[in-house]
């Protein structure tokens, strides 16, 4: 098949055009690489190459764009590159380029993950949901939960802004029931308002 032309379209971006109308979205790398120049003749394997490394390097620099806007875990940015009209090769191919330069890593965004949660004064139970919901590796987890601050503090500072009265059982359930939403265990729960001063062996 017969280069008729290259067009720079913008900055790093080139458009190859083939003899029969065909047009290959590209990038500078992807032409210098193969030493494209107008008038080259491809073969149907050199055609496929150009395909796969155009793709590719369009995806890479997709993945680029999308992690600069904020940390995201493999699965989220292969997903996202996907929902764009990335093939699943590249996809995959930029999250592991991506990997093996270290702009994407799952086991330090897996302790940012709970390190954000347990600041907003949240539990590992919901930091245990985010990490599922991120698609964050199960191998991680044990180390983001480790990561994460003692709860005490978050917990006494919640117990006081909203329970009242210690000797009320309602407004103990209630307490209790929103720092279980927040994603804290009824161990980590009853010690707290213990410590407060509410008595919970009947609640």
């Amino acid at each position: 098949m017969l280069i008729t032309a290259i067009r720079h379209t913008s900055s790093d971006r080139y458009t190859v055009v083939l003899e029969d109308g065909t047009e290959i979205k590209s990038t500078l790398g992807a032409v210098t690489e193969l030493r494209l120049r107008p008038q080259k003749v491809l073969d149907t394997e050199a055609l496929e190459e150009l395909r796969l490394l155009s793709a590719r390097s369009l995806a890479r620099d997709r993945a680029l764009e999308l992690i600069s806007r904020r940390q995201m875990s493999r699965r989220e940015l292969e997903a996202k590159l996907l929902q764009k009209g990335v093939s699943e090769d590249a996809a995959a191919f930029s999250a592991q380029w991506l990997e093996e330069r270290g702009f994407l890593n799952d086991e330090n965004y897996a302790a940012a993950v709970a390190r954000h949660y347990a600041a907003k004064g949240y539990g590992a139970g919901r930091v245990r949901q985010e990490l599922q919901r991120r698609g964050v590796p199960r191998e991680y987890w044990d180390g983001a939960f480790e990561s994460m601050p003692e709860p005490d503090e978050k917990l006494d500072r919640f117990i006081a802004s909203r329970l009242k009265d210690p000797e009320d059982r309602e407004q103990r359930s209630k307490v209790g029931a929103a720092l279980y939403r927040r994603g804290y265990s009824w161990e980590e729960i009853r010690a707290a308002l213990a410590r407060y001063g509410a008595e919970t062996e009947e609640d």
